[in-house]
């Protein structure tokens, strides 16, 4: 064998450790890859079915809330009426209720003045009929 001959085998020996130097990885790679596709696979096939009730729960979500603006809605409108009739409440029988009240109010006051106004009388003609009995008394002796 000559010289270029042996350079050339051990050109192609070189050639052939590279080969097998840089296969290794690139069968790692592949490999890689295939476990990454074969888990993207399973995440999209777990992953529909959670979407699709998640889809179905903001549906029936959205209908509830149709509803409970619906159900807003009725309670403003009880809330407007039943401050319009306590408006017409106080309207109509609000001022009477007061004139009742404080009439109510004074005939207390002039009772209670009465009662005082008698026992106050009570007491002074008590008094006036002792002082007249111990005159008497005094007159007698």
């Amino acid at each position: 064998m000559s010289a270029g001959e042996i350079i050339g085998l051990v050109a192609v020996l070189v050639f052939l450790v590279l080969v097998a130097v840089i296969a290794v990885p690139l069968l790692k790679l592949g490999r890689t890859l295939d476990e990454t596709t074969l888990t993207i696979r399973q995440v999209r096939e777990q992953s529909q079915p959670i979407l699709s009730q998640a889809s179905t729960t903001v549906a029936q979500v959205n209908s509830n809330l149709e509803r409970v603006d619906g159900i807003t809605g009725n309670a403003e409108n009880v809330s407007s009426n039943v401050a319009a009739l306590t408006s017409v409440f106080a309207a109509t029988l609000g001022s009477p209720l007061i004139k009742v009240a404080a009439f109510s109010y004074g005939v207390r006051t002039a009772a209670k003045k009465k009662r005082e106004g008698a026992a106050q009388a009570s007491a002074a003609r008590s008094a006036k009929d002792e002082r007249r009995s111990r005159r008497a008394s005094r007159r007698a002796a």
